[in-house]
């Protein structure tokens, strides 16, 4: 079996692709716990806590047939607050790994880059030609991070590839994390019979894709699909305002609360959403419509909040 390393494991696209890969591959997952979150993985998994900064992590890649690096510092917020923590984790883990990789025989290197290397889009759709302007530090060393890639692919013959997904949600993303995205954010609150807050009018729009879908789209890759060097968007293609995505979350929940709005944040984003032809040409198809993955998303809350819920009456109704 090949041997492959997922960096990050323990996040909700590394979870996922250990969960898909572990029965036909040898899977190791490495992640540092930053997120505080043990990873609830197959006993076919080999987990190991590291950093992806560290030698073991260099060694770790310089082993594997494929190495996945979903590892990164994830928040915009944060990395605009600490610019150098940001690239440390996302610039440095990251060529850390690519020459751990060099020094070793690789099938392939799939870096998951971010749609925020666009910045704020000129023309939309957006395709993989459009103009690269981050404007985040995130963003930057995302972007720094392909460029590692490609170098790395052309002058020394490490098989690379990146992908950039645009707005990533699944059941496993952490609605805890004060950085966690708008879906996490609209979720919890309805939950708490509290109105979603929508900064703005609500008419900006996003591309929400599936965690489900984004792994698809990495298993084709790890399968020989796709040019080594070339970096592939990952959405649906599909727009959804900000407006929409909280009446279809009303909706799920039967809440017939209003939205609340307030002031516009800055600096954010009006509209973005991809173009994905070019990953279509190597067998990308998105699966997972919006609605049906926020069923999923708190169907599977609601049943852990059940589950919870049970445990606590238990306690209370046994005899001291």
């Amino acid at each position: 079996m090949k041997k492959v390393l997922i960096t990050g494991g323990a996040g909700q696209i590394g979870s996922y692709l250990a969960d898909r890969m572990q029965a036909d591959h040898e899977v190791t997952v490495l992640d540092n716990l930053s997120s505080g979150k043990e990873p609830e993985l197959s006993k076919n998994v080999r987990f190991i806590k590291e950093d992806i900064r560290s030698p073991i992590a260099r060694e770790l890649a310089a082993e594997h047939d494929i190495i996945i690096h979903t590892a990164a510092q994830i928040s915009v917020a944060r990395s605009m607050d600490d610019p150098l923590f940001d690239a440390d984790n996302n610039v440095f883990g990251t060529l850390n790994l690519l020459e751990g990789a060099r020094l070793g025989d690789p099938e392939r290197f799939i870096y998951i880059s971010s749609a925020a290397v666009y910045g704020d889009p000129e023309y939309l759709p957006v395709d993989e030609q459009h103009p690269q302007n981050p404007m985040s530090p995130y963003g930057a060393s995302k972007f720094c991070g392909e460029k590692y890639c490609s170098m790395y692919n052309r002058a020394y013959g490490l098989p690379s590839v990146c992908i950039r997904p645009f707005n990533i949600y699944s059941p496993r993303q952490d609605p805890s994390n004060p950085y966690s995205g708008v879906i996490s954010k609209f979720i919890g609150r309805v939950r708490e019979e509290l109105p979603p807050v929508i900064f703005g009018d609500g008419t900006q729009t996003r591309d929400f894709v599936s965690a489900h879908d984004v792994v698809d789209m990495i298993l084709l890759l790890c399968s020989g699909k796709g040019e080594n060097g070339d970096v592939y968007n990952i959405g649906t293609g599909r727009v959804t305002s900000i407006n929409e995505l909280a009446h279809i979350i009303l909706d799920i929940f039967g809440s017939d609360m209003d939205i609340e709005y307030k002031d516009p944040l800055p600096g954010d984003i009006k509209d973005s959403y991809a173009d994905i032809s070019k990953a279509k040409k190597i067998g990308y198809r998105p699966q997972v419509d919006l609605y049906r993955g926020l069923e999923e998303i708190i169907g599977q809350e609601s049943l852990c909040q059940n589950s919870i819920n049970g445990m606590e009456q238990k306690k209370q109704n046994s005899p001291d």
